[in-house]
C-alpha cells in the first residue's frame, strides 16, 4: 500500500446499471433523449476532501445527505493505474443527474477519501469488488462492481478519448442506486477487505 497522492478527483455519473434503471424514461426525455454515450464526469475539488476518520459537516439548511460509496482509480500516468482507494462521495439529494449543480456535491468536506492506495495487483480484479456500507454499525447497502456499465478499464479508455489524466488524478468508478441517507450524528463505514475501511462521522455545521 502507499499513501494517497492527490491530483484532481473526478466522479462518474450513471455508471451502474441500477442507477440508469432508476432513471427510467427520464433518460429518453429532452434535452438528451438517450442514455449517455460517453462517461459523464464531474469534479470534486480540494475543498471537499475529508480524511479517513474525519468529520463531515452538514450545512444548517441541509437535513440529510446521500452517501456515495465507491472506489477510485489512482493514476500513475495517463493510462496506467497505480491502484485503488475507497471514497465516500457525499451529495445533497437532488433530481438533476446530467448536470448536477456544484452546490449539491462540492460543499466543504463532501468527499471522504481513504488514506491508503492498494496496488492493482494486490487489490484484485475491480469487476468483483464489493463494498459494504454501514451506518451506525448497521448494514445499509452492498455495492457490487460487477454491475458497472463501463468496467474500470473501459471507463479509463473512454475517458482517455477526450481528456488526459495526470499522475495522482483519481477517477471514481461511480455510485450505485439506493445510496443511504444520513443525518448529523451518524457514523458511516465503507468497507472492503482488500482496501480496508473508510470511516466518517457526520456532524451539524458549527453556528
Amino acid at each position: 500500500m502507499s499513501l494517497v497522492k492527490r491530483g484532481t478527483v473526478y466522479g462518474t455519473r450513471m455508471n451502474f446499471r441500477g442507477e440508469l434503471d432508476a432513471l427510467g424514461a427520464q433518460v429518453n426525455e429532452a434535452p438528451y433523449k438517450a442514455a449517455p454515450q460517453a462517461p459523464v464526469l464531474y469534479v470534486k475539488p480540494a475543498n471537499t476532501w475529508t480524511e479517513n476518520g474525519g468529520t463531515i459537516a452538514l450545512p444548517a439548511h441541509v437535513a440529510e445527505v446521500e452517501v456515495g460509496a465507491t472506489v477510485a482509480m489512482v493514476m500513475r500516468s495517463a493510462r496506467e493505474i497505480e491502484g485503488f482507494v475507497l471514497m465516500n462521495d457525499v451529495s445533497i439529494p437532488h433530481d438533476s443527474f446530467y448536470r448536477p449543480p456544484v452546490k449539491y456535491n462540492a460543499l466543504d468536506g463532501f468527499l471522504g477519501i481513504g488514506d491508503r492506495v492498494r496496488a492493482r495487483n494486490e487489490a484484485g480484479d475491480p469487476a468483483v469488488f464489493k463494498l459494504e456500507v454501514r451506518v451506525n454499525g448497521e448494514l445499509k447497502q452492498t455495492v457490487r462492481f460487477s454491475q458497472l456499465v463501463r468496467p474500470a478499464d473501459k471507463l479509463l479508455a473512454d475517458v482517455g478519448e477526450f481528456m488526459t489524466l495526470q499522475p495522482g488524478d483519481m477517477l471514481m468508478l461511480g455510485t450505485d442506486a439506493g445510496r443511504p441517507r444520513v443525518r448529523a450524528g451518524d457514523r458511516v463505514e465503507i468497507k472492503m477487505p482488500a482496501l480496508g475501511t473508510l470511516t466518517n462521522l457526520f456532524v451539524a455545521e458549527a453556528a
